[in-house]
């Protein structure tokens, strides 16, 4: 099983970021697949997800902001996230939906001036 974030950093409120998420292919292909955020002290919720028709879903938190993706050539998936605020701060995973119980290590996203 293969679920590993990447591209989280430092970034200024209204900056951008991309996350990447590489998966194991029979993972990608067979599963809507999703990104997670957890913030310190709060639980994790689902933040983004694609169908593997390529429907999407947005919490209204995050839509217009936030954008899923999917490559499947490279079994990845991405989460384009624009106008960030420092309450998008937190550990952003990728899972299934509905989820694995493996997350993998996420990648951190901190939003801060």
């Amino acid at each position: 099983v293969q679920l590993q974030a990447s591209g989280g950093g430092l970034v200024q409120p209204g900056g951008s970021l991309k996350l990447s998420c590489a998966t194991s292919g029979n993972i990608f292909s067979r599963n809507p697949m999703g990104w997670y955020r957890q913030a310190p002290g709060k639980q994790r919720e689902l933040v983004a997800s694609s169908g593997t028709a390529g429907n999407t879903y947005y919490p209204d938190s995050v839509r217009g902001r936030f954008t899923i993706s999917r490559d499947t050539a490279k079994n990845t998936v991405y989460l384009q996230m624009n106008s960030l605020k420092p309450e998008d701060t937190a550990l952003y995973y990728c899972n299934t939906i509905p989820p694995m119980t493996y997350w993998g290590q996420g990648t951190l996203v901190t939003v801060s001036s």
